[in-house]
């Protein structure tokens, strides 16, 4: 942030507080235009109050009075023409704010149609590669600008995908790495290959309906390439993905957001990146966002993080969190003028800040020792620098991980057998399955016990007790493996055994039982050879049968065979790609840097001591 953009702050708040309106008399008047004279003589006025020199207390004056005429002659105009005005700041890696220009357009016209406009003018050739950002959301280019909330005299964010040069290939540019990448998370999702494993702070796995999940693991997964991105600094790209993500989160109304910190760290680097933009024209949506990540955090972690504390000690390596969320809520309220609160909150995060460094020498020896540096940062924090106590924490916390993961195992394994055989209205949570049957009953009994009681624990233990003759009688009964589906996937290659169980497990569904086979096959190499089994049994098998109809009924099986074969390589690709930059640290959103969170608090300092 320069300077001028400092005194404009203060200027503005200044004439708000004052009601002096620049763009009326004496300042202005409509048959003369702007009066040097009076405008100069507000500048001294200010210049003393403020403490600011007259030549940027004028600079400030003037540039918000031609602001403000700008902004009634467009009013005028949309009154006028039905053509609203957009004030669009194009922003970039480098410079922040690239460029600023007027774009006019009717708000019953398409998104698509803005998208064209601000291309011309910007003289480029596809439209596509222009993103626009209003309060917050990417504006969909397949719907009314009305419909949008869009409304005259809106300032626009726009990122432009542009080809980068550093790339491998050159002519990847933005627009199609996040078109790939959403691609690739939809692929993977939808293949139902393990992308995301959902837990709380302590590892337990936390299960959701399957539709609610689908959504949820999309947004994770465009949320860990956005802060892939963030670590190139392509705060651009990130700051898409990320908004991306927050749609996806937003469809999901489970009570699963306020158990655990996802959404609230979504928020929180949404806002980081507008910083790392130098955007302001979002600080509504900041200061909104902000809020949202405050309350999740509350209820995350407990007020003053008390309920962390409790759980795991002083020792929280989350409070690099809500360092980071200190530091910018101070950044929104420098914006907004209230200069002794953002002081105050950045010397919280001043002070977090000197809590969270660790000798650069400590972590070198830790890592000597075998431990990974984002261990040893994280332990360092959370021991105040402290070697011996810093390895204790690592051991402590690897050790109940695992336990955590170990206890849930079963669950696991129930989970991914009750996703096989059931949709969104059957769910049932796996947690429950597994209480009762560790207290003696049946896997089938509880699942039907728990459809018919909504999930409710209480009551489909007391069904349970009181009516489980009911329950077995109406269980549907188990179908053994059809001879005839057995023999015909045998005969493309399948192994007798697996392909036994798939037809049992998908009660002789033909369809689910080739889903169910080709995810069983873990790479790419035994897709291929399953692909060759296929084909060649397919010639044997026509080959030695003359009837047309047989033929034809087994060139359809091969078919399908193969389709679902060759979309499983994809989705397996798909997964691969998306792994490439992706980080196995699972903690890695917590092992912040801190190096440019200093420097921005230096910064801000600076302007407030100005």
């Amino acid at each position: 942030m320069s300077h001028i953009d400092n005194v404009i702050i203060q200027v503005r708040a200044r004439l708000q507080l004052l009601g002096i309106k620049l763009w009326e008399e004496p300042y202005y008047f409509s048959d003369i235009g702007s009066i040097e004279s009076e405008i100069d003589l507000l500048a001294q006025d200010f210049s003393t109050n403020l403490s600011l020199s007259i030549s940027n207390c004028k600079l400030a004056l003037t540039e918000l009075q031609d602001g403000a005429l700008r902004k009634l002659a467009a009013r005028k105009e949309f009154n006028e023409t039905g053509l609203a005005t957009f004030s669009v700041r194009r922003i970039n890696n480098q410079e922040g704010t690239q460029n600023m220009l007027e774009v006019k357009c009717d708000l019953n016209a398409l998104g698509k149609e803005l998208q064209s406009r601000i291309a011309e003018k910007l003289q480029l050739n596809d439209p596509n590669r222009v993103k626009c950002i209003s309060a917050g959301k990417i504006i969909d280019p397949d719907r009314t600008l009305n419909a949008q909330s869009l409304k005259n005299n809106q300032q626009l964010m726009v990122i432009i995908s542009e080809i980068d040069r550093d790339e491998t290939n050159s002519k990847d540019a933005m627009y199609d790495r996040i078109r790939k990448i959403k691609m690739d998370v939809e692929a993977i999702v939808d293949s139902k290959r393990q992308l995301f494993e959902m837990e709380d702070q302590d590892g337990n796995p936390v299960f959701l309906p399957p539709n609610e999940n689908r959504a949820l693991l999309m947004a994770m997964g465009f949320c860990e390439k956005a802060r892939a991105a963030i670590k190139r600094q392509h705060y651009d790209e990130a700051l898409i993905l990320l908004l991306e993500a927050d749609e996806k989160f937003t469809t999901c109304n489970s009570g699963f957001l306020e158990s655990v910190d996802n959404y609230a760290l979504v928020n929180l680097d949404i806002v980081w990146c507008y910083l790392c933009l130098k955007n302001v024209t979002q600080l509504p949506d900041a200061q909104r966002r902000l809020d949202i990540c405050e309350q999740s955090f509350r209820r995350s972690y407990g007020e003053n993080m008390n309920r962390l504390i409790a759980l795991k000690g002083n020792a929280c390596p989350e409070r690099a969190l809500l360092m980071r969320l200190h530091l910018l809520q101070g950044v929104v309220l420098f914006h907004q003028n209230r200069r002794d609160e953002a002081y105050e909150r950045l010397e919280v995060a001043g002070r977090e800040l000197r809590e969270l460094k660790v000798d650069d020498s400590a972590v070198e020896t830790l890592v000597e020792m075998g431990y990974e540096p984002f261990e040893a940062r994280l332990g360092l924090r959370a021991c105040s620098g402290n070697l011996e106590q810093a390895i204790n924490f690592i051991h402590d916390r690897r050790e109940k991980k695992r336990d955590a993961r170990e206890r849930s195992h079963k669950e696991r394994k129930v989970n991914s057998k009750l996703t096989r055989k059931n949709s969104d209205k059957d769910w049932v949570n796996p947690r429950s399955v597994c209480t009762l049957m560790e207290m003696g009953f049946s896997h089938d009994l509880v699942v039907a016990a728990l459809k018919k009681c909504n999930n409710d624990l209480q009551r489909a233990l007391d069904l349970l007790q009181t009516n489980s003759d009911e329950l077995l009688k109406n269980l549907p009964k188990k179908e053994n493996a059809d001879t005839d589906l057995l023999e015909q996937l045998k005969q493309l290659g399948f192994n007798e055994d697996m392909t036994r169980v798939a037809l049992e497990t998908t009660s002789n569904d033909m369809e689910k039982a080739l889903d169910f086979l080709v995810k069983i096959f873990g790479n790419e190499e035994e897709l291929v050879k399953q692909m060759e089994r296929i084909s060649e049994a397919a010639k044997i098998a026509i080959a030695g049968d003359d009837t047309p109809s047989t033929s034809s009924g087994i060139g359809s099986l091969v078919n399908t065979a193969l389709g679902k074969v060759k979309n499983e390589m994809e989705s397996l690709k798909a997964y691969e790609r998306f792994n490439e930059d992706i980080t196995s640290n699972e903690q890695d959103y917590l092992d912040l840097p801190l190096l440019q969170e200093e420097q921005i608090l230096a910064e801000y300092k600076r302007f407030l001591e100005q």
